[in-house]
């Protein structure tokens, strides 16, 4: 299903290490979920290996909350973390 990203999640993308490419793979074939006041969550892991902000993690896990609309999902914000 085609994204939209909402002004806010794009802030968020760039502060959180998270890519849009990221966003639709985990819409795509994350753990789908119900979130507060109707949204939808997404949740998915990918294989990380690398540094975030000086320290050393093996997974990135990148959470999505978005909202349905006729044909696409609209991405309201983007939680990532990193273990």
């Amino acid at each position: 299903m085609a994204l939209r990203f909402h002004p806010h999640a794009l802030e968020r993308l760039a502060e959180r290490g998270a890519t849009e490419a990221e966003v639709q793979a985990t819409v795509d074939g994350g753990e789908r979920f119900p979130a507060r006041l109707g949204r939808m969550g997404f949740r998915r892991n990918f294989a990380f290996n690398g540094t975030w902000r000086g320290r050393a993690y093996g997974t990135k896990q990148v959470e999505a909350y978005a909202v349905a609309e006729a044909d696409s999902w609209l991405v309201i914000t983007v939680v990532v973390k990193f273990f």
